[in-house]
This record gives structure tokens, sequence and C-alpha cells, in this order.
């Protein structure tokens, strides 16, 4: 990320955001917590405590949801893809897309994209930092997909004509249906090359793999997120795999998110029963 200025236009404004609340519990903040960061508050740690006796294993969800991004990231890296579109990217741990893919490709370029400033701010604390590959970081909303698109470093990143993996990991559960995520997702994908690649981890409740109780304990976790800066919208398996619709879903299809590139335990496919992922490439 130190070479910012190799993205052209990327002058540091900041789009519309949510407002910056530390009082608070932040869904980042808490995610952040639970996969063993440092960038969190006491209101967050008190409801990740909260989180975690609801759904015991809500830590090991995370952190396996985390591993899936980085297997699907170094997998498109593999596949040949060197640009990456991070949207929703969340406060940086170890880990991040541009370190997994630069492992592979040493030529990628990583745009990120939050709409929160605290988010902003690390991820920009990050890019700092000298010998990270270039890397651009952008405040900007998943509800406004054109003012992404519109942004220099993201017209650059998708105008190449080359394959973009857009990465979606863990935020579309947070835009409610009247936010229109189905059709913001569309529209990022529109711009992007054949061969490019879209990258989901979504929480469920509703699928093959949740029962009864399941579906009780989404209803109260749903409730203590209407207590942090963004409300949680779980969806049930057809409307996660809608995202995926016009697209190539590759294998094992929409699994939980331990099962996605990985021989799964049967203890880690039950933590993430209820955390479903996917991967898909444009035709």
């Amino acid at each position: 990320m130190g070479r910012q200025a190799a993205w052209p236009g990327d002058d540091g404004k900041r789009a519309p955001s949510a407002a910056l609340e530390l009082d608070r519990p932040h869904p980042a903040r808490i995610y952040n917590y639970l996969i063993g960061g440092k960038d969190h508050f006491a209101v967050d740690r008190e409801a990740a405590h909260t989180l975690q006796r609801l759904v015991p294993e809500s830590r090991d969800a995370m952190r396996l949801n985390r591993a899936f991004l980085g297997r699907a990231v170094r997998d498109a890296a593999e596949a040949g893809i060197s640009r990456f579109l991070d949207v929703g990217t969340g406060i940086p741990a170890p880990g991040n897309t541009h370190e997994i893919a630069l492992d592979v490709r040493p030529d990628a370029r990583v745009v990120y994209v939050d709409r929160d400033p605290l988010v902003v701010t690390h991820a920009r604390a990050l890019a700092a930092h000298p010998g990270v590959a270039a890397t651009a970081v952008l405040q900007a909303d998943l509800r406004d997909p054109d003012a992404i698109l519109a942004a220099p470093p993201v017209a650059e990143l998708t105008g190449s004509g080359e394959p973009v993996a857009l990465v979606l990991g863990a935020v579309l559960h947070f835009l409610e249906d009247p936010d229109e995520p189905h059709a913001a997702v569309r529209r990022l994908l529109e711009p992007l090359a054949p061969g490019s690649r879209l990258i989901v981890s979504h929480v469920c409740h509703e699928s093959r793999w949740v029962d009864d109780a399941d579906r009780e304990r989404a209803v109260e976790v749903t409730a203590l997120y209407r207590e942090t800066v963004d409300r949680l919208a779980p969806r049930g398996a057809d409307a996660i795999e809608a995202f995926f619709a016009g697209l190539d879903l590759l294998p094992p299809g929409l699994v939980p998110c331990a099962a996605w590139g990985a021989d799964a335990s049967v203890g880690e496919l039950r933590a993430t029963r209820g955390f479903l992922a996917g991967v898909a490439v444009k035709r």
C-alpha cells in the first residue's frame, strides 16, 4: 500500500459515511476482536462476549470466514488474476487481500473500499508503510456502487480489460433489502472483464445446514446487532445464491465457508453452518 501515488486521482477525498460513533459497538471492531485483532474498544468486546454467549462457535466462525477469504483470493491469484477490488474490507488484520495476492502475484494491485472512517483511517495508516505494493484505499459505500466505480483508482482497475476479483467478504449481510444489495453487486460486476471473479461470504439463517435452533439464535443475533452501528440482515441460501446470478459458480458451490477449498472437519462445518460462501466466474 506504500505506493498510493501509483493510482492517479486518489486524492484522499472522503465520501459520506457512517457517523464516527465510539460509544456503540461496531461490527468491524467486533469482528476484529473475534479474529484476534487489536483494534477494538470495551463496548465492542462486551458485544462480542454477548455474541459468544448466544453463538459459542462465533469466534471460530469468523476466523474460518477469514481463512476462506484467504483461500479464495489465493485461488484467484493462482488462476492469473492480479487485480482485486475488496469492498467492505473491515479493519486490517493479518491475511489482508494484498498480502495474499502479492504472495502469488508480485504485480498484484488492490483497491480497498469501506464506508467507515475508522476503517479507512486504519487502512491508510497501513498504506503508509514502506515496502507495501501499490494499492489504494477509498472511502465509499456499497449502497452507492456508481460512486465506487467512478473513483479513479477503481476506474483504472476495472478499465484495463483485465479480470478483477471482486471481494465481498462478510459485508452484504449489513445491507438490508431496501438497500438493494443484489442490484449493487450486479452494478459492480458490469464493467468487469470476462474471467473476473465474485467472492462472497454471508450470514445465513435458512439453508439445509441450519435447524430450528439455529434459526432462533439468528433472531437473537439480529436483535443484538440492532444495537450496533450497522444492522445485521441474514438471508436464506436462495437469496445468497442470487448474488451469483448469471455467473458460473465454482465447485463446491455455495457451502459453509470452512468447506470452500478445504477439507473441513465436522466441528468446522458446524461452526460455519450459518456462514455461507461461494466464488463465481464472469462469462
